[in-house]
């Protein structure tokens, strides 16, 4: 009976001394996640103060001098978005940006999902050999073949077209990585399987193969996309007329032979940059759901 008594004590004395740290690991982790919102707060305003210094920008005049109240406060000139918009024929270059985007986007996809499940699923000798090969022209910088693409554009008469701006784009070798990735990480039985039960290749695919890799669909579709509506340097040199220009090339005519007209430029930007940015910002929780779920795609 003492002995329990004794054991009982000293429980509790154990007890008594362990009761303190738990306020300190509790301070702890609340100082810990403070600071890392502090840290995402102060990263996320260092990313949109260029933004920021654009719309400040667009909204000053010429001659405003460079002190920092200038360049930190705006004068409020809408007219320079008037200006702007005057300068080009923007609702003609925000629909040939859609086309060609969209169009884009549905090539990459399904080029993206064709190769991605010949690589991951499908046996053939050379397999590896050939996927390094499109591997390799990651390594290629895009401004050595502008010449000779010029060249063959100009040979098959795509110069000045939607062609030119979306089938050289329409095959993504960082989409068939990921797609190839995903499908490596599925049990190779489901493909037997169907396989087993009559189904061909096209069948496996729309059925097995498409749900599985929606994920990784999405965040390419996505690059896809903003890498089209940013594109500046091969839709301005492949292009004159701007009945087939993007939003991009428009963004030119605000430099000329006696300068640039950064103000209007800037308001320029500003509303060619809104449309994009509402789009991700009304998909980004599937954004983040599809890099997630990619994540783990890659790693199996």
């Amino acid at each position: 009976m003492t002995s329990a008594l004794q054991a009982g004590a000293r429980r509790r004395e154990l007890l008594r001394r362990r009761a303190p740290a738990r306020p300190a690991r509790g301070r702890a982790a609340t100082a810990r996640t403070v600071l890392a919102r502090t840290a995402a707060v102060l990263i996320g305003l260092l990313f949109l103060l260029p933004f920021y210094y654009v719309l400040v920008t667009s909204l000053n005049s010429a001659s405003t001098s460079a002190s920092l109240s200038d360049v930190l406060l705006p004068h409020w000139r809408w007219g320079n978005y008037a200006r702007a918009w005057a300068a080009a024929p923007w609702p003609r270059l925000f629909l040939n940006t859609v086309l060609i985007a969209s169009g884009t986007v549905l090539l990459a996809l399904a080029t993206s999902l064709l190769a991605g499940f010949a690589f991951g699923v499908m046996r053939f000798r050379g397999r590896n050999l050939l996927f390094g090969v499109v591997l390799m022209v990651l390594m290629v910088p895009g401004t050595v073949l502008i010449i000779p693409d010029y060249i063959i554009a100009n040979d098959i008469h795509w110069l000045d077209t939607y062609w030119i701006q979306i089938v050289p784009w329409g095959a993504s070798v960082f989409g068939i990585f990921l797609v190839r990735q995903f499908f490596l990480g599925l049990p190779q039985e489901l493909f037997d399987a169907a396989e087993l039960d009559g189904a061909g290749r096209l069948r496996m695919l729309w059925s097995i193969g498409v749900p599985m890799v929606r994920p990784a669909l999405l965040i390419i579709a996505l690059n896809v996309f903003l890498a089209s509506w940013n594109s500046f340097l091969w839709p301005f040199i492949m292009t004159t007329s701007p009945s087939v220009q993007p939003v991009e090339v428009g963004l030119a005519a605000f430099a000329g032979t006696e300068g640039t007209d950064y103000t209007g430029l800037s308001a320029a930007v500003v509303f060619t940059t809104v449309p994009v940015l509402a789009f991700f910002l009304a998909l980004q929780r599937h954004f983040i759901t599809g890099a997630m779920s990619t994540a783990g795609g890659v790693r199996g």
